[in-house]
């Protein structure tokens, strides 16, 4: 059996946990919202990234206090939260391009960042290895991105909750800004595992010689 597969059967060993399963939920979520947003049922969309936000948030916690932590949970956990992320990003890409200003062209650097840790990762798999868990930066990155989208969804341009009782628009400035202020993050975050990538490069490099 190849390292690969070999892996790949490692990730399926205790894989029935609660945790994984709301991973799933939230995978699931995603065309969900997509099409809510795509209709502008805008509320119901709200309500459905708000869900797959607190899911994220309460997976780990389960995992470590039930003792179901599985190696398919981590990595299911960072890749449900990839594409979701993505999701986010390409409806709001959508929904910004008819709109001026750079916040619309911002939204491409995401997609640029999540497709190196995709590729990363394969590249891992592929050598036997598996990607390291999400650091602290990574959890701060994902925590940033959910209040900062949620936001915008709620009360940036046509957002769900403008002229909903005390909900006003956000002005473009501090969209442009709460976008930028993400990115950044996302970016730290990333450069957070280089180390731990080559490290792990290295080491399977010396084992192979």
């Amino acid at each position: 059996m190849s390292d690969f597969n070999k892996n790949i059967k490692d990730l399926f060993e205790g894989w029935n946990t609660i945790p994984n399963w709301l991973c799933f939920a939230r995978i699931a979520s995603i065309p969900v919202f997509s099409v809510l947003f795509i209709k502008e049922k805008y509320i119901a969309a709200f309500v459905i990234m708000i869900l797959s936000a607190l899911t994220d948030l309460i997976d780990g916690k389960i995992a470590r206090k039930f003792n179901q932590v599985s190696n398919l949970g981590k990595i299911l956990d960072p890749v449900a939260d990839k594409l979701s992320q993505m999701a986010i990003v390409i409806i709001l890409i959508i929904k910004f391009w008819s709109m001026e200003g750079i916040t619309k062209y911002l939204f491409f650097l995401f997609i640029a960042k999540e497709l190196v840790m995709i590729i990363g990762g394969l590249l891992l798999l592929s050598k036997g290895m598996r990607p390291t868990a999400a650091e602290m930066w990574g959890k701060v990155a994902t925590t940033v991105f959910y209040i900062a989208m949620i936001t915008i969804i709620a009360i940036g341009p046509n957002g769900a909750l403008v002229g909903v009782g005390p909900f006003g628009e956000l002005p473009s400035a501090v969209v442009t800004a709460m976008v930028i202020i993400t990115i950044v993050c996302a970016f730290v975050s990333l450069f957070g595992y280089v180390p731990g990538f080559f490290k792990q490069i290295k080491e399977n490099k010396k084992d192979i010689d």
